[in-house]
């Protein structure tokens, strides 16, 4: 799925889950080094643990984060139709 970002650097999240479980994350846009390292520290979670642990993160003044958009992006994917 393909998330469209709200309030970050980032513009986009491709995400993909199977079983519950991430199998891949691309962020487009926003802090490369940053977004890389999620995107690798996720990989193989299960979706609601990453929720669980990214959801509510800022970044500095800004209410949500690049981390709290991913949580967002995995959210919706759990409620879209398979």
């Amino acid at each position: 799925m393909v998330y469209r970002t709200k309030g970050t650097c980032s513009q986009q999240i491709h995400v993909e889950a199977e079983n519950g479980v991430i199998t891949s994350v691309e962020f487009i846009g926003g802090c490369a080094g940053n977004t890389a390292g999620i995107a690798k520290l996720v990989r193989g979670m299960k979706v609601d643990d990453v929720i669980r642990l990214l959801e509510g993160t800022t970044c500095g003044k800004r209410p949500t984060s690049c981390p709290d958009q991913l949580a967002k992006a995995l959210k919706q994917l759990k409620s879209s139709p398979a």
